[in-house]
């Protein structure tokens, strides 16, 4: 599941106008927001010591298919060879969901 933050400040400041007896106030807000994505990723699940059979063989071959994938995303944009290459962020469920939170955009980052 995903958790958006949202925390917002703001800051009043009144100033004295020197010709009138005014007072000006304004106000500041500052919006900052994060995302954590939080995902089971499970494990490596081998068919022939599950015995897995139907829905539940699908359910697996599709956790592997996800987790090779994430792999091969984090290896593109780990690897500075292939610095601006295509990122195979399309190729499964998991990794278009955390694509904005694996790098595709500039202003992320993925600690």
């Amino acid at each position: 599941f995903s958790l958006l933050v949202q925390q917002m400040s703001s800051q009043s400041v009144t100033t004295d106008n020197g010709c009138s007896n005014r007072r000006r106030r304004s106000v500041s807000v500052e919006v900052k927001k994060s995302k954590f994505h939080f995902v089971d990723l499970a494990g490596s699940e081998r068919q022939k010591r599950t015995m897995a059979e139907g829905e539940r063989l699908k359910e697996g071959i599709n956790i592997n298919k996800g987790l090779l994938v994430l792999g091969n995303v984090i290896s593109a944009l780990g690897d500075a060879a292939k610095k601006g290459s295509f990122v195979p962020y399309r190729d499964s469920k998991l990794t278009r969901l955390l694509r904005g939170s694996l790098g595709l955009g500039g202003s992320h980052e993925t600690l």
